[in-house]
């Protein structure tokens, strides 16, 4: 059996901060990065310990991000101790019921208010210094798409893909985003990431990556999930929702239904795009095979809302062409 250097230093290190002397550690969970998390039981009750090795991650972000969230009143991990050196982190347990395992349609409505109204707090973040979500890194994101979904995963050739077309649409989307109001951005905020507490509803994490950037991104991250789907008409009623809530608020300058509508549009398929080559390198290049069974809903999100509008339609129309639902299988969005 290979031993795990890392997790013995991490064990040492908990075990040697007051209070948590006799602690035993077991696997909480991985994410998407090179970080993991273990549930740790001592006397003083459980924490969470985030281990970061740090050639591969940065914690710092994460601490940072924290501490501006913390400001908002949104309910993020307390940062218990911190060992920058070694990449190890101990933070307050937040449980491990996230919003995935329990929606339904009996509950949906009040958890997703409660997930609304954290996100009209996020917004109002202090973004100072933040990372702009820019041109730049809009196109990078989405390039992701025709280089590991359409090559990597689906095994077409380099001239089998209308570069031109691709590009063009990229170029349209971007266009939406950066015209946007902004904001601060989670960059993450789906059902997976908030995590149910018995106070102050969601727990927040996965937040180490935020961005100042279009004011629509974390809201289409949330009511169009890569994990889960509403329809169509219930996520237009949350949108408007929150639009009047966040013009309210002062997140937002007046802006009209449909304008608000569109970028919302829009900004889920730059997200979506940008996703399609994400899931699909997280199984080829990272071992990481589960995220395919999330493809078919990914692929029907473009699909559906990019047909409906002419920045994106001729790339769908090629999908469609090319045989690209079939190939991964698709699923039907609810009306």
């Amino acid at each position: 059996m290979t031993q795990d250097v890392r997790l013995e230093q991490l064990t040492e290190w908990v075990c040697s901060l007051p209070g948590w002397e006799h602690s035993l550690l077991e696997p909480a969970s991985a994410d998407a990065s090179f970080r993991r998390y273990f549930r740790v039981r001592g006397t003083e009750g459980t924490a969470i310990c985030m281990d970061a090795p740090p050639d591969k991650e940065n914690i710092a972000p994460f601490i940072d991000i924290t501490r501006r969230l913390e400001a908002t009143g949104v309910h993020v991990p307390a940062i218990l101790a911190q060992n920058l050196l070694d990449g190890f982190l101990l933070l307050e347990d937040l449980g491990s019921t996230h919003f995935l395992s329990l929606l339904g349609p009996e509950n949906v409505k009040d958890l997703y208010a409660d997930a609304l109204l954290a996100l009209l707090q996020i917004q109002q973040a202090d973004c100072d210094h933040l990372p702009a979500y820019n041109e730049r890194l809009l196109r990078t994101e989405m390039q992701l798409m025709p280089e590991w979904f359409l090559k990597t995963h689906l095994g077409f050739s380099d001239d089998e893909i209308p570069h031109e077309l691709v590009s063009h649409t990229f170029e349209n989307l971007i266009e939406s985003a950066v015209g946007q109001p902004v904001a601060f951005v989670h960059r993450d905020y789906h059902s997976r990431n908030l995590m149910i507490t018995q106070e102050n509803s969601p727990g927040i994490i996965d937040y180490q990556d935020a961005v100042i950037g279009p004011a629509t991104y974390d809201l289409v991250s949330l009511l169009r999930d890569c994990y889960v789907v509403w329809p169509q008409s219930q996520v237009e009623w949350w949108v408007e929702c929150f639009r009047k809530e966040a013009i309210s608020s002062g997140v937002l300058p007046p802006v009209d239904q449909h304008s608000f509508q569109r970028w919302f549009d829009l900004m889920g398929l730059q997200r979506h795009i940008k996703v399609l080559g994400i899931f699909s390198r997280l199984n080829h290049r990272d071992d990481k095979p589960g995220y395919l069974n999330d493809l078919p809903l990914v692929l029907s999100y473009v699909l559906e809302i990019g047909s409906k509008y002419p920045e994106t339609s001729e790339l769908v129309e090629w999908m469609n062409k090319a045989g690209i639902p079939q190939r991964i299988g698709t699923i039907s969005i609810p009306a």
